[in-house]
């Protein structure tokens, strides 16, 4: 008991006293030199058998294990307990057998606090695995075509199905050679059935999005024959899919029952779809009667708005006027599952309910449901519009009866919109007085209809030319809703009809700030720069159109002009350009594009354009003229002559025409059909003094015996015009006595003096005609062409293609009225 330190009663205040000191009792490394435990291994407790078995070959064997009963500490006190107090030079140990966590004898030493021995270094690296093993080669196998699945997918959702099918096609590979990778390492009954149908499944599908459906069809076969694949009986769907695709009806409706056959009736939803799609085959085919069977059926079950109109469509074909009456009956009440649009509205001033209803105005779930409710309304009023000649005596009494039946089901607002279509119905109908009174009866509606039914009969009455009504019933529109774009704009048309342009453009902007998707405003108010002089404005407006209607030619149009108005031939060209590969085959177009060329010198670029004009009109003067004079330039007249021909027919009273086909022969050297056609035109045009001319001058040179003939009638012509001439002029110096101011006496004698001088010159000229020795072309062309300047001669000015300038006003009944005035 000497060794053993007791605590006094009076230090008995703190239990853990000393606790953290460091006691060498304690210190495991340094037994040896311990004296106490030296002592305590020699006592007779300390060679104590041990309290285990000797294993042969350890760090134990035959060596007795100290605990903290036995060697480490000497028994004490008398009831058996383990003394914990033992004195080592006089230092008090604690008064626990646990020692804290963490606690090591060796700080004393110096040594860092580690608890996680963290100070040994970072851990040993993992060992690789083998990719050696079959087992793992099966493992990169598999996810390699996972990935390329997955990537397949990928492909086909960003439209790139080329690929996504090359994807699919090595997929299928690289599966196949998994599974005989699987057969010769024994493991075959291991094989990834879901592996195997996604592959198939995939490839199948991306074969049908290719239209390749013959491979499709067969790789669906391979899946539908497979017994060990769950449920591959309703791939039976995707094959009647593309059995109806290839319009192979019979074969589609075969699979679609064959499909129905292993769904089970827990299915509904899926059966109720693959019947939606046999009554679709069954209408395909001409089959309405079956199709009405499954479209019943589907109405008794499950009711939805496209099936309903697809039996109203059906009674509609077999004429069933009853029937078709109940089928707009349970097509109106068809439940579309979606909230009153009044939850969207705050009713109250609490903030966070009102910043809820904010967030779910315009989430995916509304657009949803706005999207059905907007399907749903067309859907009905398709079928009111089909019906409603159909199942009454006239489609006036139709339109009241679905009208009264719209207005006692959920879609009463349609009701007013079928009253309006009704309007329409007779404006087809060329009805004019029935669609303006139709119209007129709303004028006592509501704001939002008033507007709509007001706005179509200003469009009505502009269009009728009665401005007055149409400029009436615009503002009537526009008080009844000031910010509906469509009365703005036919307001701005009818102060642009009378040539207020600053105010029509005022209207324009006005629609414009309402709707700045308007296009029609956008393009009146372009026009209406036009005709200010504003024409950087109007090209600012035609541009920004340009921009939201990529494809429209009259944009296009009205861009070229206006750079060619701005003197910018290149970029008129340019826009013309755009404007072919929208429309190629507009004959003005073509022709403007050649006429642009011609004033830029490019002859070449221009002939190509007036052909391909005249190719697809060949009708219009102006080319006819063009072409002909191009051959003419060109020194081949013979090919001029079929134009001038062509000329000929279109306008057979004008004799220019035939005097170009009878010059272009005698420029040939074809006298003998040049003197032909010239006696043809004569016989036509008796009295045409210049086919009299070149007929005395052809005769004369060859020599025929009927240049006498023609010389006496050509100056009785000469005579008869000289007359006339004469008459002529005394009329106008009589009148020109009679006014009060000289000048316009003096303007008319000039004139007449040069009339007198041109009539002196016709004859003295025709009598230095050349003899019958002289060769043709010996006489200059002046000599002979006194009068009339031969048309084909050089210096003959080629006439200018004009473009297709559509007068304004037409442009602007076309274009600005064309908008959604007048609903679908």
């Amino acid at each position: 008991m000497e060794n053993v330190h007791l605590v006094p009663e009076e230090e008995d205040d703190d239990l853990y006293t000393g606790y953290n000191d460091y006691n060498p009792t304690f210190d495991s490394e340094d037994l040896n030199n311990d004296v106490g435990f030296q002592q305590a291994v020699r006592t007779s407790h300390g060679r104590r058998p041990p309290m285990t078995a000797k294993y042969p070959g350890t760090a134990i064997g035959g060596r007795p294990i100290g605990t903290a009963y036995g060697s480490r500490m000497p028994v004490g006190t008398a009831m058996g307990r383990p003394m914990t107090g033992a004195v080592q030079d006089g230092a008090a140990r604690p008064m626990t057998a646990v020692r804290a966590a963490g606690y090591s004898s060796s700080i004393a030493r110096g040594s860092v606090f580690d608890p996680l021995g963290q100070s040994k270094g970072p851990a040993p690296p993992l060992e690789k695995q083998n990719e050696d093993t079959p087992e793992e080669k099966i493992k990169i196998l598999e996810k390699k075509v996972n990935d390329l699945i997955e990537e397949s997918c990928l492909a086909h959702a960003h439209g790139d199905l080329q690929l996504s099918l090359e994807k699919a096609k090595e997929a299928g590979r690289k599966e196949r050679a998994l599974v005989r990778q699987r057969e010769q390492t024994g493991t075959a009954d291991h094989i990834n059935l879901d592996l195997t149908y996604s592959v198939l499944f995939n490839l199948a599908n991306q074969y049908a999005s290719n239209d390749m459906y013959t491979e499709a069809l067969n790789t669906y076969q391979v899946i539908v024959k497979n017994k060990m694949f769950n449920n591959a009986g309703r791939l039976k769907v995707n094959m009647a899919n593309i059995y109806f695709k290839q319009k192979n009806y019979t074969k589609a409706i075969k699979f679609y029952r064959m499909a129905l056959d292993q769904i089970s009736n827990a299915h509904n939803a899926m059966r109720i779809k693959i019947m939606q799609n046999i009554g679709v085959v069954f209408i395909h085919m001409g089959q309405y009667s079956d199709a009405i069977t499954s479209f019943e059926y589907i109405m008794s079950e499950n009711p939805n708005i496209k099936t309903g109109f697809n039996l109203i469509l059906c009674y509609y074909a077999i004429g069933d006027r009853e029937r078709m009456k109940k089928a707009f009956q349970k097509l109106i009440c068809v439940p579309l599952g979606i909230d009153d649009e009044d939850k969207y509205i705050p009713a109250n001033d609490d903030p966070h309910a009102n910043m809820v209803i904010e967030a779910i105005k315009n989430d995916k779930l509304h657009q949803m449901e706005r999207d059905r409710k907007a399907l749903a309304e067309k859907y009905i009023m398709t079928s009111a519009k089909l019906i409603a000649p159909a199942i009454e005596s006239s489609f006036a009494a139709g339109f009241d009866w679905c009208v009264d039946m719209v207005k006692g089901s959920q879609y009463v607002e349609l009701a007013n919109d079928l009253e309006i279509n009704k309007a329409i119905t007779y404006l087809r109908q060329r009805d004019f007085k029935q669609a303006v009174e139709t119209l007129k009866m709303f004028e006592k509606k509501d704001s939002r209809v008033k507007s709509a039914a007001a706005t179509n009969l200003s469009f009505l009455y502009f269009l009728e030319k009665d401005y007055d009504q149409a400029d009436r019933y615009a503002e009537l529109a526009m008080s009844a809703d000031r910010y509906n774009p469509a009365a703005l704009i036919n307001k701005g048309n009818t102060v642009f009809v009378k040539e207020d342009y600053e105010k029509a453009a005022e209207f324009y902007k006005e629609a414009l700030r309402n709707d700045s998707s308007c296009t029609e405003a956008l393009y009146n108010l372009g026009l209406t720069y036009k005709r200010l002089g504003r024409l950087d404005e109007a090209l600012d407006c035609f541009l920004k159109l340009h921009a939201i209607l990529r494809n429209s030619a009259q944009v296009m149009y009205q861009l070229a002009n206006l750079y060619e108005m701005l003197e910018d031939p290149h970029q008129a060209i340019e826009w013309l350009m755009q404007l072919t590969s929208v429309t190629p085959t507009d004959a003005q177009v073509l022709a403007k594009l050649g006429d642009l060329y011609d004033n830029e010198g490019d002859k070449s670029q221009a002939f190509q354009y007036y052909y391909e004009s005249y190719r697809y009109v060949p009708s219009n003067i102006s080319v006819i003229e063009w072409l002909g004079a191009y051959y003419i330039d060109t020194q081949f007249c013979e090919k001029a002559i079929q134009y001038f021909e062509r000329a000929t027919l279109i306008q057979p009273t004008q004799v220019k025409w035939q005097l170009m086909v009878a010059s272009c022969y005698r420029r040939s050297g074809n006298y003998q059909k040049a003197l032909e056609t010239y006696k043809d035109i004569h016989r036509k045009f008796p009295e045409n003094v210049e086919c009299l001319r070149f007929l005395v001058r052809l005769c004369t040179d060859m020599g025929l015996k009927e240049v006498q003939d023609y010389a006496t009638k050509l100056k009785k012509v000469e005579k008869m015009k000289e007359i006339r001439e004469q008459r002529v002029r005394s009329g106008r110096e009589s009148s020109a006595r009679g006014r009060r101011e000289g000048s316009a006496g003096s303007d008319s004698g000039q004139s007449n003096h040069g009339t007198s001088a041109k009539g002196e010159r016709l004859s003295v000229k025709l009598k230095t005609l050349p003899g019958s020795n002289e060769p043709y072309e010996a006489s200059t062309q002046q000599e002979i062409d006194a009068s009339y300047v031969d048309p084909l001669g050089p210096q003959m000015q080629r006439p200018k293609t004009a473009a297709r300038k559509r007068t304004e006003e037409d442009e602007f009944a076309d274009e600005e009225l064309g908008d959604d005035l007048l609903p679908e």
